[in-house]
């Protein structure tokens, strides 16, 4: 996208922008005001994301710091499971 064109949805996005405001003010907030408010924003984040694009820049992978978590094959303590139940089993204690 060229920078005319950028401009020229930034100015239509802003018009319906004020358009929606508009709506806004005479009908109120209701649910296909909601919708096209929703709409409006979406194509402006949408309209950001190709300015993004279009701008040349270094790609690089985002550097992630990851930690081992090193699980031990042994059993479990027995007494961890003292007094649990599997939820959705039903349990496995019969109740009196």
């Amino acid at each position: 996208m060229n920078s005319t064109e950028i401009v020229e949805l930034r100015r239509v996005i802003s018009q319906m922008r004020h358009a929606v405001s508009n709506l806004r003010a005479r009908y109120g907030d209701v649910a296909a005001v909601q919708r096209l408010a929703n709409d409006v924003e979406r194509m402006d984040i949408d309209a950001t994301e190709l300015v993004d694009l279009s701008t040349p820049r270094q790609r690089e992978a985002p550097h992630l710091e990851r930690e081992v978590v090193v699980v031990p094959d042994t059993p479990y303590d027995e007494s961890l499971w003292k007094d649990a139940d599997d939820e959705g089993l039903g349990g496995y204690r019969h109740r009196t």
